[in-house]
């Protein structure tokens, strides 16, 4: 059966290169489905209009039109994309989409594409794809690929980032993976480069009992991917070893996923184990872009673009305080789990982040401020990265899994 792929843009004002993109994309044998996104017409007629989409967004174009207000024009019909496209998906209209554009363009198409199912091909060529793409990626696996030039005219650079956008989503669509797989019950876990050897133990000892790992880097984004996966509903169990970005987001590094990591699982009676693995550390870009408040700390320099900086008992009582917040919403299932030997492969007796005092100040204040009706605290003589540390953390995830399965199970036969 012959693909379809979705083209949105902004066809008022670069009507001739969508043209061009169209007609190549048709010439390789695909179908297009073209959707305009822009505030004024089109110069040819697209599968859904302008109209169509600021309906979609609670708007009017007619209005936004009088209006000229490019930011309300912007906001309507980015709201409308992310109504209307998986819709338009659900309904069989295309395989995969592609889009290009500058900033508008970009934040109008990619909340559409964020709003589709993970594995959807989506490529977005844009003039912002080399800065910060998380405002347009967010926890989606959008492609992005740098225009190089602006999306205005075609020249002899734009045409060839155009057309390899437009062989990219074709090979996406057209080389399907024919691979079977075994569907495993998933179980999420959130690893550092200084919490592997625990990760690793352990999800060898989940593989081994019939689970599938997936392991998310703590790394800000993969701290709120896990969280938006585990709201779906993806996961039997989470292994939230590496809860780092919860010192980023407290003392102000460069890898905090929001204040709302940590809620996901909680909320929604999702087994987990938890610990505090890399939380002796806070992460910034190379040296000199520390800020100054941080002069004269216990530095760490990772690699030439990561600066690891240890943290302070003061500072791991707020780290403490602002995670139990988010573990007291637990409706059951969660253990927290504290290797008292160390947090890190930097934390241990020997190497530059050991420090017994620090690692103390978030143990107690946690264990002050979690509620131990709900959540079982686990103290074990062990570092974070011992095999038989990573053993007992998939064991107890097991045995809430289970735990959950009988009572729910028990609530069905009542």
């Amino acid at each position: 059966m012959t693909k379809t792929i979705a083209l949105i843009g902004t066809f008022d004002s670069k009507g001739k290169e969508f043209l061009f993109v169209k007609e190549l994309i048709e010439s390789l044998g695909f179908h297009t489905f073209t959707i305009h996104s822009g505030v004024f017409d089109s110069p040819f007629t697209p599968d859904v209009s302008n109209e169509d989409v600021a309906f979609a967004g609670g708007g009017n174009i007619r209005s936004i039109v009088k209006q000229k207000d490019r930011a309300q024009a912007t906001e309507i019909l980015s709201k409308g994309m992310e109504n209307l496209l998986p819709k338009l998906f659900e309904a069989g209209k295309f395989d995969g989409v592609l889009s290009f554009g500058g900033t508008g363009g970009t934040s109008i198409a990619t909340p559409g594409m964020r709003a589709l199912p993970i594995g959807v091909p989506k490529v977005m060529v844009s003039t912002v794809a080399s800065g910060n793409t998380q405002p347009y990626v967010g926890t989606s696996d959008i492609v992005m690929i740098p225009s190089i030039v602006d999306v205005a005219g075609l020249n002899t650079i734009s045409t060839k980032i155009f057309t390899n956008a437009v062989f990219a989503i074709c090979g996406m669509l057209q080389f399907e993976d024919k691979t079977k797989v075994e569907h495993k019950p998933l179980i999420a876990a959130t690893m550092f480069g200084l919490t592997t050897p625990c990760i690793n133990y352990a999800k060898e000892y989940l593989e081994d009992r019939g689970y599938e790992v997936l392991i998310f880097h703590a790394t800000g984004i993969g701290g709120k991917t896990m969280e938006h996966l585990i709201e779906n509903g993806f996961f039997e169990g989470v292994l939230d070893i590496t809860t780092t970005e919860w010192a980023d987001e407290t003392v102000g590094g460069i890898l905090a996923a929001g204040p709302n990591r940590l809620e996901a699982a909680s909320k929604h009676g999702v087994p987990q184990v938890v610990s505090v693995g890399a939380m002796d550390m806070v992460n910034f870009g190379p040296r000199n872009t520390v800020p100054k408040q941080f002069d004269g700390r216990n530095f760490y320099q990772h690699n030439p673009t990561v600066t690891l900086m240890r943290t302070t008992v003061e500072e791991n009582q707020q780290i403490a305080k602002n995670m139990a917040e988010r573990l007291n919403k637990s409706t059951g299932y969660t253990t927290l789990m504290f290797p008292l030997k160390g947090f890190s492969g930097l934390d241990i007796e020997g190497q530059q982040f050991f420090g017994p005092e620090e690692d103390q100040a978030l143990i107690s204040t946690l264990r002050d401020k979690i509620d131990q009706n709900k959540i079982e605290i686990m103290e074990e003589d062990l570092h974070v990265n011992d095999k038989e540390f990573a053993i007992l953390a998939a064991e107890k995830l097991l045995q809430l899994i289970e735990k959950k399965k009988g009572e729910v199970e028990g609530d069905n036969i009542n």
